[in-house]
């Protein structure tokens, strides 16, 4: 797939850690709905008693700066009791290179 410059401007990628309980995809997803943020892609798993998932998430029709919808997110991730981080698209593959 041929990515312009524009689309990896407006993706996002957001995780989430912490330990298993109901509510949590629910209350993280509910977040990105709220603001108009598109899931492209999304991965979970269980690691014994904790939940760890990654979204690949589009923000071009977002209502809200990325600042703001990452303050959004930690503050679901603080009250649901889990961790959640949201950085740009490019930022995450810069970090993650080998």
């Amino acid at each position: 797939m041929l990515l312009f410059a524009d689309d990896q401007d407006n993706r996002v990628i957001v995780t989430v850690l912490g330990k298993d309980k109901v509510g949590i995809i629910a209350g993280v997803t509910g977040v990105l709905a709220q603001v108009n943020a598109n899931i492209l892609d999304i991965s979970q798993t269980i690691m014994q008693e904790f939940l760890v998932m990654v979204m690949l998430v589009d923000i071009s029709r977002c209502h809200v700066d990325f600042g703001t919808l990452k303050n959004l997110l930690m503050a679901k991730g603080e009250e649901i009791g889990v961790q959640v981080n949201a950085q740009h698209e490019e930022v995450f593959r810069f970090m993650h290179r080998i």
